[in-house]
């Protein structure tokens, strides 16, 4: 009877850069060496595993003790140097190899190619030093992944994702069709956003009275026919005439177009 490893979690699953190119790059999953210890203690036990080293740390034997049995189950691979530490490196994959053969991480090994694009990273000349997450991972009932989601850790967007064939996808929401421009003349439609226009008339309006609060609340009570007393409160309709009052007020005072 084999033992029952759980499959991994969406934290416990790193990404690494396999590919670079001008226009996109690859990326692997792996498994560190603690979530094999972490596995391993919460499966069987802190006490029922062990593992040992062999031909200068090349060779990790990873043994589970069968209590049925009354022994030491052992298996055995063989790992590859890091490009940074050596040993340390080689030791970590030689133990992580071993416990794939125990099938820990072992459906790492069903994920699909995964294709990152230029857009969605910063490549230069080649080389891309972004952080990649897995935030979310499912499987079939074979414990093969068949949904996958991948996030740019120094954008904080998606840019990778598989959903199970078959499995409805959320629906995008449209965009809110926007409303309808004011019914005024075009030459009175501004091009500026509902805020700009009620700043604007605010700032005409401190201008001609001196910043006296009644003096403004009276304008716009009379440029707005009664409807409001303050410019928060003048409806989104109307503040292109207002502002086309505002600004030709100012001129007859003035003698010069507001701002110019």
């Amino acid at each position: 009877m084999g033992i029952d490893f759980r499959l991994l979690n969406a934290d416990e699953i790193d990404c690494r850069v396999a590919q670079c190119k001008d226009n996109g790059l690859a990326l692997l999953l792996y498994k560190d060496a603690r979530v094999d210890m972490n596995i391993l203690d919460e499966t069987v036990g802190c006490m029922n595993w062990m593992k040992a080293y062999s031909r200068d740390n090349a060779n990790c034997t990873v043994s589970i003790w069968d209590a049925e049995k009354k022994q030491w189950i052992s298996k055995e691979d063989t790992g590859t140097e890091s490009n940074t530490e050596a040993e340390k490196g080689l030791a970590s994959d030689s133990f992580k190899r071993a416990c794939f053969n125990w099938g820990i991480g072992r459906e790492l090994y069903t994920a699909p190619f995964i294709w990152i694009k230029a857009a969605d990273c910063n490549i230069q000349n080649r080389k891309c030093y972004d952080r990649f997450s897995v935030v979310a991972i499912g499987y079939d009932e074979k414990r093969r992944i068949n949904e996958l989601t991948i996030r740019n850790d120094n954008t904080r967007k998606i840019c990778f994702e598989m959903h199970p064939k078959g499995k409805p996808q959320p629906k995008q929401e449209k965009p809110a069709t926007p409303p309808p421009l004011p019914d005024v003349m075009p030459s009175k439609v501004p091009s500026a956003s509902t805020a700009d226009m009620r700043g604007r008339i605010a700032t005409i309006l401190h201008e001609l009275t001196g910043g006296k609060v009644e003096d403004m609340r009276t304008g716009v009570h009379h440029w707005t026919n009664g409807v409001c007393t303050q410019i928060a409160e003048i409806p989104g309709d109307m503040l292109p005439e207002v502002l086309d009052k505002a600004e030709s007020l100012y001129r007859k005072r003035k003698g010069a177009d507001f701002g110019g």
